[in-house]
């Protein structure tokens, strides 16, 4: 596949799809090894990984779990199923996180690297034929203490991953990029 078509082919595919195959550890060290070669502004490199497999995944929703109980006593037992099932689906999870190195740059560009870290994460997954997607709930705010994360590192959401079987729908644009674009060539 051409870089081009692997662009096209990216699709965010959710935990309710993935299959129970297993991720292989050199899958990942791929898709891990190519985050780590997004652009970044001065060489900061910001993304962090948690990589969270197996028991550890199901120890993750429920600190999540608690720890949204106790902001919100009247949580119900659905939302608590609902967080719990996708740390249940997927066969990998991986917590996004930045690490702000230097307070010369702006924020916004960390942000971006770390951003680009991830596409290209999503495009080796795609490259792969594994199921990929990024969310970022408001429980990110929850996970400091579950990675002790140090001072300078935040969590910007969750990646998760495994396998499937179903065919992605075609992808779409609401306009084509002429409709984005203007040329000043005087």
């Amino acid at each position: 596949m051409s870089i081009f078509e692997v662009i096209e082919q990216r699709r965010s595919v959710f935990p309710n799809q993935f299959n129970n195959k297993p991720i292989e550890k050199a899958e990942l060290d791929k898709i891990l090894a190519s985050a780590n070669w997004a652009p970044n502004h001065k060489h900061t490199e910001p993304w962090r990984f948690k990589v969270v497999q197996g028991n550890a995944k199901l120890k993750l929703a429920q600190h999540l779990v608690v720890k949204q109980t106790q902001l919100d006593s009247k949580m119900s037992s659905f939302k608590q199923k609902k967080i719990t099932s996708k740390f249940e689906q997927a066969h990998t999870v991986i917590a996004i996180c930045i690490k702000r190195h230097s307070r010369i740059l702006p924020e916004w560009e960390e942000v971006a690297a770390v951003a680009m870290a991830v596409q290209n994460m999503w495009l080796a997954c795609t490259e792969l034929n594994i199921g990929s997607y990024w969310s970022s709930p408001s429980l990110i705010t929850l996970v400091d203490d579950f990675f002790n994360l140090e001072d300078g590192e935040s969590c910007l959401g969750f990646f998760y991953m495994g396998k499937f079987d179903m065919k992605i729908d075609e992808g779409k644009r609401k306009s084509s990029i002429d409709d984005k674009v203007e040329y000043f060539t005087e």
